[in-house]
């Protein structure tokens, strides 16, 4: 191996020690506060802001809700969200394709979490980058639309991999499009045995029920998964 390979693999591990130690304290602090905390993760255009704004929207009767929005540029998702009526905030990355736990932590300044039961975590579109950096969240969910084709677990494995949930989204599309949700299925189970799959389309509301039903099983069984290290 090259002195620029190894010393790149270096780097690497150094950012991803700062981070995960910076993410231990994340989860520190929402355990504290009893803030139950969400990682979306998912390609661009999957629906993951269609989804989150109909999800908020459902529960913001029961829970106080906030979201926080991973984006290269625009606010145009976090003003998408706000309509739902719960808390928001975007974050523009620039150039960078994921978010960390120190941007993360800088953009809850402001926020008191003891006010904030459920905390979502929107981030950047991309199934390769997001994985491998630990944001602090009690639950990690990953989305596939059905416009993308059912081999990405496959080639993505990391991402479906960590997954304590998979949404299939845009489910009405799934006929139009050739769908095959079997096949996408046991893809996410070679990667992923224990992870549920929930079929979902927000245009419709289908599977939001069940969806927001593993919302609540979580958090009513939070402190089996808050302050765990993941």
């Amino acid at each position: 191996m090259s002195y620029e390979a190894k010393r790149l693999i270096e780097i690497r591990q150094g950012v991803l020690s700062k981070n995960d130690q910076l993410a231990a304290e994340l989860r520190r602090r929402f355990h504290a506060a009893g803030t139950f905390v969400v990682n979306l993760l998912s390609s661009p255009g999957a629906g993951k802001t269609s989804l989150l704004e109909a999800t908020m929207r459902a529960l913001l009767t029961e829970y106080r809700v906030a979201a926080l929005v991973g984006d290269l540029a625009t606010d145009n998702d976090a003003r998408r969200l706000a309509r739902s009526g719960g808390l928001v905030r975007q974050i523009q990355t620039g150039d960078m394709c994921h978010l960390e736990a120190d941007i993360v932590a800088r953009h809850l300044e402001g926020w008191d979490l003891n006010e904030i039961d459920l905390l979502f975590i929107e981030n950047v579109g991309n199934l390769v980058c997001p994985s491998g950096y630990d944001l602090g969240e009690a639950a990690r969910v990953v989305l596939l639309s059905t416009t993308e084709g059912e081999d990405k677990p496959l080639k993505y494995p990391s991402t479906f991999a960590t997954a304590d949930a998979v949404l299939l989204t845009k489910m009405d599309l799934a006929e139009p499009v050739g769908f095959d949700r079997t096949a996408a299925e046991e893809n996410i189970r070679a990667v992923n045995p224990q992870a549920p799959i929930i079929a979902t389309s927000a245009r419709r509301a289908d599977g939001l029920d069940e969806w927001i039903g593993w919302l609540r099983d979580r958090m009513r069984n939070r402190t089996r998964f808050e302050g765990d290290e993941r």
